[in-house]
Protein backbone atom coordinates (compact mmCIF):
# COMPACT_ATOMS: atom_id res chain seq x y z
CA UNK A 1 0.00 0.00 0.00
CA UNK A 2 2.57 2.65 0.70
CA UNK A 3 6.86 2.26 0.35
CA UNK A 4 6.65 4.14 3.66
CA UNK A 5 8.29 1.16 6.30
CA UNK A 6 5.83 0.24 8.94
CA UNK A 7 8.03 0.95 11.75
CA UNK A 8 8.40 3.97 14.75
CA UNK A 9 11.83 5.39 14.51
CA UNK A 10 12.92 8.27 16.70
CA UNK A 11 16.39 9.57 15.48
CA UNK A 12 16.53 12.91 16.93
CA UNK A 13 14.72 14.81 19.61
CA UNK A 14 10.49 15.48 18.77
CA UNK A 15 10.32 18.09 17.33
CA UNK A 16 13.72 17.84 15.37
CA UNK A 17 16.33 20.45 14.19
CA UNK A 18 14.48 20.95 10.89
CA UNK A 19 10.86 20.96 12.15
CA UNK A 20 12.18 23.44 14.71
CA UNK A 21 13.69 25.64 11.69
CA UNK A 22 9.88 25.16 9.61
CA UNK A 23 8.13 26.50 12.79
CA UNK A 24 10.37 29.60 12.72
CA UNK A 25 9.77 29.89 9.58
CA UNK A 26 6.04 29.13 10.03
CA UNK A 27 5.95 31.65 12.94
CA UNK A 28 6.86 34.24 10.25
CA UNK A 29 4.21 34.23 8.31
CA UNK A 30 1.04 32.23 9.44
CA UNK A 31 -1.47 33.31 11.34
CA UNK A 32 -1.09 32.46 15.29
CA UNK A 33 -5.22 31.19 15.53
CA UNK A 34 -3.51 28.59 13.40
CA UNK A 35 -2.08 25.90 16.06
CA UNK A 36 -0.89 22.47 15.66
CA UNK A 37 -1.04 19.22 17.90
CA UNK A 38 2.59 18.40 17.44
CA UNK A 39 4.69 20.95 15.53
CA UNK A 40 6.55 18.16 13.11
CA UNK A 41 6.53 18.98 9.69
CA UNK A 42 5.76 15.63 7.75
CA UNK A 43 7.58 14.98 4.71
CA UNK A 44 5.63 11.90 3.80
CA UNK A 45 3.10 9.70 5.16
CA UNK A 46 1.10 6.14 4.45
CA UNK A 47 -0.44 3.15 6.36
CA UNK A 48 0.06 3.56 10.07
CA UNK A 49 3.03 6.00 9.78
CA UNK A 50 3.67 9.82 9.91
CA UNK A 51 7.34 10.25 8.39
CA UNK A 52 8.53 13.66 9.29
CA UNK A 53 11.30 15.94 7.72
CA UNK A 54 13.76 15.08 10.37
CA UNK A 55 13.36 11.05 9.03
CA UNK A 56 11.61 10.31 12.04
CA UNK A 57 8.70 8.16 12.16
CA UNK A 58 5.60 7.89 13.97
CA UNK A 59 3.21 5.71 14.85
CA UNK A 60 -0.30 7.92 13.49
CA UNK A 61 -3.18 7.71 15.96
CA UNK A 62 -5.14 10.47 14.74
CA UNK A 63 -5.65 9.87 10.86
CA UNK A 64 -5.61 13.91 10.26
CA UNK A 65 -8.74 13.79 12.75
CA UNK A 66 -10.48 10.80 11.05
CA UNK A 67 -9.77 11.96 7.71
CA UNK A 68 -6.96 9.10 6.36
CA UNK A 69 -8.75 6.54 7.75
CA UNK A 70 -7.51 4.63 4.60
CA UNK A 71 -4.10 5.38 4.77
CA UNK A 72 -2.45 8.87 3.80
CA UNK A 73 -1.35 7.62 0.51
CA UNK A 74 -3.62 4.74 -0.34
CA UNK A 75 -3.15 3.27 -3.95
CA UNK A 76 -6.51 3.79 -5.43
CA UNK A 77 -6.96 7.09 -4.03
CA UNK A 78 -3.43 8.33 -5.52
CA UNK A 79 -4.03 6.55 -8.91
CA UNK A 80 -7.60 7.79 -9.49
CA UNK A 81 -7.01 11.18 -8.29
CA UNK A 82 -4.12 11.61 -10.11
CA UNK A 83 -5.55 10.21 -13.39
CA UNK A 84 -8.27 13.47 -12.85
CA UNK A 85 -5.47 16.04 -12.12
CA UNK A 86 -4.38 14.93 -15.82
CA UNK A 87 -7.38 15.41 -17.29
CA UNK A 88 -9.11 18.64 -15.17
CA UNK A 89 -8.78 20.32 -12.16
CA UNK A 90 -11.68 21.80 -12.46
CA UNK A 91 -14.92 23.64 -14.03
CA UNK A 92 -17.14 24.26 -11.56
CA UNK A 93 -20.29 21.95 -11.21
CA UNK A 94 -22.42 24.89 -11.54
CA UNK A 95 -21.19 25.88 -14.88
CA UNK A 96 -19.91 22.42 -16.68
CA UNK A 97 -20.94 19.17 -14.88
CA UNK A 98 -19.37 16.15 -14.87
CA UNK A 99 -19.36 12.13 -14.29
CA UNK A 100 -17.37 11.89 -10.91
CA UNK A 101 -19.56 14.61 -8.81
CA UNK A 102 -22.60 12.05 -10.24
CA UNK A 103 -20.56 8.16 -9.28
CA UNK A 104 -20.33 10.08 -5.76
CA UNK A 105 -23.82 10.50 -5.12
CA UNK A 106 -24.74 7.50 -6.50
CA UNK A 107 -22.09 5.71 -3.93
CA UNK A 108 -23.68 7.86 -0.77
CA UNK A 109 -27.53 6.96 -2.08
CA UNK A 110 -26.13 3.29 -1.99
CA UNK A 111 -24.29 3.28 1.24
CA UNK A 112 -26.15 5.89 4.06
CA UNK A 113 -28.99 4.31 6.12
CA UNK A 114 -32.32 3.53 3.93
CA UNK A 115 -33.44 2.50 1.17
CA UNK A 116 -35.77 5.12 0.28
CA UNK A 117 -34.79 7.54 -2.81
CA UNK A 118 -31.86 9.77 -2.00
CA UNK A 119 -30.21 12.82 -3.27
CA UNK A 120 -26.91 14.45 -2.63
CA UNK A 121 -25.41 17.67 -2.57
CA UNK A 122 -21.45 17.64 -2.06
CA UNK A 123 -18.71 20.53 -0.32
CA UNK A 124 -15.84 21.22 0.80
CA UNK A 125 -15.47 21.03 4.68
CA UNK A 126 -18.09 19.15 7.71
CA UNK A 127 -18.91 22.91 8.41
CA UNK A 128 -19.91 23.84 5.08
CA UNK A 129 -22.44 20.47 4.61
CA UNK A 130 -24.03 21.07 8.44
CA UNK A 131 -24.71 24.74 7.38
CA UNK A 132 -26.22 23.32 4.04
CA UNK A 133 -28.28 20.79 5.88
CA UNK A 134 -29.62 23.51 8.10
CA UNK A 135 -30.55 25.57 4.95
CA UNK A 136 -32.24 22.48 4.02
CA UNK A 137 -34.37 21.54 6.53
CA UNK A 138 -35.75 25.39 7.03
CA UNK A 139 -36.54 25.41 3.39
CA UNK A 140 -38.39 22.23 3.65
CA UNK A 141 -40.11 22.90 6.58
CA UNK A 142 -40.60 26.19 6.34
CA UNK A 143 -39.56 26.59 10.08
CA UNK A 144 -36.53 28.34 11.75
CA UNK A 145 -35.00 26.96 14.88
CA UNK A 146 -32.54 24.37 15.12
CA UNK A 147 -31.92 22.09 17.91
CA UNK A 148 -28.40 20.42 19.11
CA UNK A 149 -26.78 19.28 21.94
CA UNK A 150 -24.62 19.40 25.11
CA UNK A 151 -20.74 18.29 24.23
CA UNK A 152 -21.66 18.27 20.18
CA UNK A 153 -19.21 19.88 17.59
CA UNK A 154 -20.19 21.28 14.26
CA UNK A 155 -17.65 23.44 12.76
CA UNK A 156 -16.05 26.53 13.10
CA UNK A 157 -18.23 28.78 10.65
CA UNK A 158 -20.89 31.25 12.26
CA UNK A 159 -23.65 29.03 12.08
CA UNK A 160 -21.70 26.23 13.18
CA UNK A 161 -20.13 27.93 15.95
CA UNK A 162 -23.41 28.38 17.13
CA UNK A 163 -24.40 25.01 17.04
CA UNK A 164 -21.20 23.85 19.05
CA UNK A 165 -21.15 23.54 22.29
CA UNK A 166 -17.79 24.29 23.41
CA UNK A 167 -16.32 27.38 24.18
CA UNK A 168 -12.63 27.57 24.01
CA UNK A 169 -11.31 27.31 21.37
CA UNK A 170 -13.94 27.46 19.37
CA UNK A 171 -16.13 30.20 19.96
CA UNK A 172 -14.30 32.37 22.49
CA UNK A 173 -14.52 36.23 21.26
CA UNK A 174 -15.81 35.17 18.18
CA UNK A 175 -19.71 36.19 18.61
CA UNK A 176 -22.35 37.37 18.07
CA UNK A 177 -23.17 34.36 16.59
CA UNK A 178 -26.21 32.72 14.35
CA UNK A 179 -29.91 32.78 16.49
CA UNK A 180 -32.50 30.42 16.10
CA UNK A 181 -30.08 27.56 18.09
CA UNK A 182 -31.10 25.83 21.28
CA UNK A 183 -29.22 23.04 23.02
CA UNK A 184 -30.52 20.16 25.08
CA UNK A 185 -29.30 17.40 27.00
CA UNK A 186 -27.77 14.24 26.02
CA UNK A 187 -27.27 11.10 27.23
CA UNK A 188 -23.77 11.16 28.47
CA UNK A 189 -22.97 7.68 30.72
CA UNK A 190 -20.49 8.21 32.16
CA UNK A 191 -21.35 11.45 34.03
CA UNK A 192 -25.11 11.05 34.22
CA UNK A 193 -26.18 11.78 37.68
CA UNK A 194 -28.38 8.52 37.77
CA UNK A 195 -26.29 6.26 36.26
CA UNK A 196 -25.81 5.14 32.59
CA UNK A 197 -28.15 2.50 32.96
CA UNK A 198 -30.86 5.38 32.98
CA UNK A 199 -29.26 8.05 31.04
CA UNK A 200 -30.73 6.62 27.20
CA UNK A 201 -34.76 7.23 28.62
CA UNK A 202 -33.95 10.01 31.05
CA UNK A 203 -31.68 12.26 28.65
CA UNK A 204 -34.83 11.98 26.01
CA UNK A 205 -37.24 13.03 27.98
CA UNK A 206 -35.45 16.15 29.79
CA UNK A 207 -34.44 17.11 25.66
CA UNK A 208 -38.20 16.70 24.77
CA UNK A 209 -39.45 18.14 27.26
CA UNK A 210 -37.48 21.19 27.01
CA UNK A 211 -37.98 21.10 23.20
CA UNK A 212 -41.71 21.14 23.45
CA UNK A 213 -41.77 23.85 26.71
CA UNK A 214 -38.37 26.47 25.51
CA UNK A 215 -39.08 25.92 21.77
CA UNK A 216 -42.23 24.40 20.74
CA UNK A 217 -41.98 21.11 18.37
CA UNK A 218 -43.84 23.06 15.87
CA UNK A 219 -40.95 25.79 14.83
CA UNK A 220 -38.30 23.82 14.78
CA UNK A 221 -36.64 22.78 11.65
CA UNK A 222 -33.97 20.40 12.42
CA UNK A 223 -32.27 18.34 15.20
CA UNK A 224 -28.59 17.81 14.61
CA UNK A 225 -26.19 15.17 16.19
CA UNK A 226 -23.44 12.78 16.13
CA UNK A 227 -24.06 9.19 16.76
CA UNK A 228 -20.69 9.04 18.47
CA UNK A 229 -20.29 12.96 19.66
CA UNK A 230 -16.45 13.65 18.54
CA UNK A 231 -14.65 16.60 20.08
CA UNK A 232 -16.90 16.65 22.71
CA UNK A 233 -15.19 13.00 24.11
CA UNK A 234 -16.21 10.20 21.78
CA UNK A 235 -19.34 9.89 24.05
CA UNK A 236 -21.61 7.55 22.68
CA UNK A 237 -25.44 8.41 23.72
CA UNK A 238 -26.68 5.87 26.20
CA UNK A 239 -28.78 3.00 24.63
CA UNK A 240 -32.68 4.27 23.59
CA UNK A 241 -31.44 7.75 23.20
CA UNK A 242 -30.93 8.21 19.77
CA UNK A 243 -34.06 6.07 18.55
CA UNK A 244 -36.31 8.56 21.35
CA UNK A 245 -34.86 11.54 19.78
CA UNK A 246 -35.19 10.23 15.78
CA UNK A 247 -38.95 9.45 16.83
CA UNK A 248 -39.85 12.78 18.58
CA UNK A 249 -38.80 14.20 15.44
CA UNK A 250 -40.57 12.31 12.90
CA UNK A 251 -44.09 12.31 15.07
CA UNK A 252 -43.47 16.81 15.18
CA UNK A 253 -42.30 16.89 10.86
CA UNK A 254 -38.73 17.43 11.90
CA UNK A 255 -35.74 16.61 9.92
CA UNK A 256 -33.41 14.77 11.67
CA UNK A 257 -29.97 15.12 10.42
CA UNK A 258 -26.84 12.44 11.77
CA UNK A 259 -23.45 14.74 11.43
CA UNK A 260 -21.29 12.05 10.73
CA UNK A 261 -18.71 14.11 9.70
CA UNK A 262 -16.23 12.30 12.19
CA UNK A 263 -18.07 9.13 12.61
CA UNK A 264 -18.96 8.18 9.07
CA UNK A 265 -16.97 5.93 6.51
CA UNK A 266 -15.83 2.60 8.35
CA UNK A 267 -14.91 4.51 11.35
CA UNK A 268 -16.80 2.74 14.29
CA UNK A 269 -16.94 -0.57 11.68
CA UNK A 270 -20.20 0.50 9.98
CA UNK A 271 -20.63 2.46 7.11
CA UNK A 272 -22.07 4.83 9.30
CA UNK A 273 -22.51 5.17 13.22
CA UNK A 274 -26.14 5.67 13.54
CA UNK A 275 -26.85 1.85 11.98
CA UNK A 276 -25.87 0.57 15.39
CA UNK A 277 -29.32 1.23 16.49
CA UNK A 278 -30.95 1.14 13.39
CA UNK A 279 -31.46 5.13 13.19
CA UNK A 280 -32.26 6.12 9.34
CA UNK A 281 -32.01 9.81 9.67
CA UNK A 282 -33.55 12.41 6.72
CA UNK A 283 -30.27 14.21 6.11
CA UNK A 284 -26.66 12.78 7.04
CA UNK A 285 -23.58 14.95 6.61
CA UNK A 286 -19.87 13.32 5.66
CA UNK A 287 -17.04 14.95 5.36
CA UNK A 288 -13.39 13.56 6.98
CA UNK A 289 -12.89 10.04 5.65
CA UNK A 290 -15.24 10.70 2.74
CA UNK A 291 -12.09 11.20 0.07
CA UNK A 292 -8.49 10.20 1.76
CA UNK A 293 -7.67 13.50 2.61
CA UNK A 294 -8.81 15.54 -0.03
CA UNK A 295 -11.35 17.96 0.50
CA UNK A 296 -14.91 16.97 0.18
CA UNK A 297 -18.22 16.68 2.18
CA UNK A 298 -21.52 16.21 1.13
CA UNK A 299 -25.23 16.32 2.52
CA UNK A 300 -27.54 13.07 1.70
CA UNK A 301 -31.22 12.38 2.32
CA UNK A 302 -34.70 11.85 1.47
CA UNK A 303 -34.98 12.93 -2.21
CA UNK A 304 -37.65 15.16 -1.32
CA UNK A 305 -36.75 16.94 0.90
CA UNK A 306 -33.12 17.54 -0.59
CA UNK A 307 -35.40 18.88 -3.91
CA UNK A 308 -36.75 21.59 -1.37
CA UNK A 309 -34.19 23.92 -2.39
CA UNK A 310 -34.69 26.02 -5.73
CA UNK A 311 -32.11 25.33 -8.20
CA UNK A 312 -29.14 27.59 -7.64
CA UNK A 313 -29.98 27.45 -3.57
CA UNK A 314 -27.05 24.77 -3.46
CA UNK A 315 -23.67 24.89 -4.57
CA UNK A 316 -20.36 26.46 -4.32
CA UNK A 317 -16.95 27.31 -6.65
CA UNK A 318 -15.27 24.40 -5.35
CA UNK A 319 -18.11 22.15 -3.75
CA UNK A 320 -17.39 18.76 -5.25
CA UNK A 321 -14.15 19.30 -7.17
CA UNK A 322 -13.15 16.26 -9.65
CA UNK A 323 -10.23 15.54 -7.80
CA UNK A 324 -11.85 15.15 -4.62
CA UNK A 325 -14.78 12.74 -6.10
CA UNK A 326 -11.95 10.85 -7.93
CA UNK A 327 -10.18 10.66 -4.44
CA UNK A 328 -13.93 9.66 -2.75
CA UNK A 329 -14.54 7.13 -5.38
CA UNK A 330 -11.05 5.49 -4.52
CA UNK A 331 -10.88 5.82 -0.79
CA UNK A 332 -14.57 3.73 -1.19
CA UNK A 333 -12.92 1.38 -3.12
CA UNK A 334 -10.24 0.68 -0.89
CA UNK A 335 -13.05 0.32 1.65
CA UNK A 336 -15.08 -1.77 0.16
CA UNK A 337 -11.63 -4.00 -1.15
CA UNK A 338 -10.60 -4.54 2.30
CA UNK A 339 -13.37 -4.55 4.91
CA UNK A 340 -12.38 -1.64 6.56
CA UNK A 341 -15.68 -2.12 8.41
CA UNK A 342 -14.01 -5.33 9.68
CA UNK A 343 -10.66 -3.95 10.24
CA UNK A 344 -12.39 -1.69 12.52
CA UNK A 345 -13.95 -3.50 14.36
CA UNK A 346 -10.67 -5.33 15.07
CA UNK A 347 -8.38 -2.11 16.17
CA UNK A 348 -11.96 -1.63 18.55
CA UNK A 349 -11.10 -5.63 19.97
CA UNK A 350 -7.34 -5.07 20.52
CA UNK A 351 -7.79 -1.12 21.91
CA UNK A 352 -10.20 -1.96 24.21
CA UNK A 353 -8.70 -4.98 25.92
CA UNK A 354 -5.27 -3.20 26.31
CA UNK A 355 -6.63 -0.44 27.68
CA UNK A 356 -8.83 -2.34 29.79
CA UNK A 357 -5.60 -4.19 31.02
CA UNK A 358 -3.85 -0.51 31.43
CA UNK A 359 -6.75 0.43 34.00
CA UNK A 360 -6.93 -2.93 36.11
CA UNK A 361 -3.13 -3.05 36.03
CA UNK A 362 -1.26 -0.10 36.63
CA UNK A 363 -0.82 1.86 39.80
CA UNK A 364 -2.16 4.76 38.51
CA UNK A 365 -5.23 2.87 36.34
CA UNK A 366 -7.52 4.14 38.09
CA UNK A 367 -7.18 8.04 36.69
CA UNK A 368 -8.54 6.05 33.77
CA UNK A 369 -12.15 6.68 34.78
CA UNK A 370 -13.88 5.06 31.24
CA UNK A 371 -13.09 3.37 28.13
CA UNK A 372 -15.54 4.22 25.13
CA UNK A 373 -16.08 4.27 21.56
CA UNK A 374 -16.38 2.30 19.07
CA UNK A 375 -14.67 0.38 15.96
CA UNK A 376 -11.45 2.67 15.61
CA UNK A 377 -13.01 5.54 17.45
CA UNK A 378 -12.04 4.87 20.95
CA UNK A 379 -11.32 7.06 24.25
CA UNK A 380 -10.08 7.29 27.34
CA UNK A 381 -11.67 9.99 29.81
CA UNK A 382 -9.19 10.61 32.49
CA UNK A 383 -9.71 11.80 36.25
CA UNK A 384 -8.39 12.31 39.63
CA UNK A 385 -7.75 9.44 41.47
CA UNK A 386 -10.72 7.89 43.02
CA UNK A 387 -13.10 10.65 41.82
CA UNK A 388 -14.55 11.37 38.40
CA UNK A 389 -13.18 15.24 38.36
CA UNK A 390 -11.99 15.72 34.99
CA UNK A 391 -8.35 15.57 34.76
CA UNK A 392 -7.16 17.46 32.07
CA UNK A 393 -3.48 18.08 33.20
CA UNK A 394 -2.93 14.03 32.62
CA UNK A 395 -4.16 13.98 29.38
CA UNK A 396 -1.57 16.55 28.53
CA UNK A 397 0.89 14.89 30.03
CA UNK A 398 0.25 11.73 28.63
CA UNK A 399 -0.02 12.92 25.42
CA UNK A 400 3.34 14.72 25.11
CA UNK A 401 4.95 11.77 26.81
CA UNK A 402 3.84 9.83 24.03
CA UNK A 403 4.92 12.62 21.22
CA UNK A 404 8.13 12.11 22.50
CA UNK A 405 8.30 8.72 21.76
CA UNK A 406 6.84 8.84 18.49
CA UNK A 407 3.71 7.97 18.81
CA UNK A 408 0.79 11.03 17.42
CA UNK A 409 -2.43 11.03 19.93
CA UNK A 410 -5.22 13.38 20.07
CA UNK A 411 -6.71 15.13 23.27
CA UNK A 412 -10.35 16.36 23.13
CA UNK A 413 -13.85 16.45 25.26
CA UNK A 414 -15.22 19.69 26.61
CA UNK A 415 -12.95 19.26 30.03
CA UNK A 416 -10.28 18.42 27.61
CA UNK A 417 -9.05 15.30 29.68
CA UNK A 418 -9.82 12.54 26.80
CA UNK A 419 -6.91 11.10 25.15
CA UNK A 420 -8.64 9.96 21.74
CA UNK A 421 -7.18 7.18 19.49
CA UNK A 422 -8.18 7.62 15.62
CA UNK A 423 -5.31 4.96 13.93
CA UNK A 424 -5.82 4.44 10.20
CA UNK A 425 -8.04 1.46 9.22
CA UNK A 426 -5.38 0.26 7.36
CA UNK A 427 -2.61 0.12 10.38
CA UNK A 428 -0.62 -3.24 11.22
CA UNK A 429 -1.74 -4.66 14.37
CA UNK A 430 2.11 -4.52 15.34
CA UNK A 431 2.11 -0.80 15.15
CA UNK A 432 -0.94 -0.75 16.87
CA UNK A 433 0.21 -2.74 20.03
CA UNK A 434 3.82 -0.84 19.68
CA UNK A 435 1.51 2.39 20.39
CA UNK A 436 -0.44 0.88 22.90
CA UNK A 437 3.30 -0.12 24.71
CA UNK A 438 4.12 3.57 24.52
CA UNK A 439 0.88 4.38 26.09
CA UNK A 440 1.18 2.03 28.84
CA UNK A 441 4.83 3.52 29.95
CA UNK A 442 4.10 7.25 29.32
CA UNK A 443 1.25 6.08 32.27
CA UNK A 444 3.91 5.39 34.40
CA UNK A 445 5.59 9.00 33.97
CA UNK A 446 2.82 10.83 34.50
Amino acid sequence: MTAIPQERRVVTAIPGPKSVELQARRLETVAAGVGSTLPVFTARAGGGIIEDVDGNRLIDLGSGIAVTSVGASAEAVVRRASAQLADFTHTCFMVTPYEGYVEVCEQLAELTPGDHPKKSALFNSGAEAVENAVKIARIHTKRTAVVVFDHGYHGRTNLTMALTAKNMPYKQGFGPFAPEVYRVPVAYGYRWPTGAENAGAEASAQAIDQINKQIGAENVAAIIIEPVLGEGGFIEPAKGFLPAIAQFAKDNGIVFVADEIQSGFCRTGQWFACEDEGIVPDLITTAKGIAGGLPLSAVTGRAEIMDSAHSGGLGGTYGGNPVACAGALGAIETMRELDLNGKAKRIEEVMKGRLGEMQSKLDNGDIIGDIRGRGAMIAIELVKSGTKDPNPEAAAKLAKACHAEGVLVLTCGTYGNVLRFLPPLVIGEDLLNEALDVIEQAFGRI
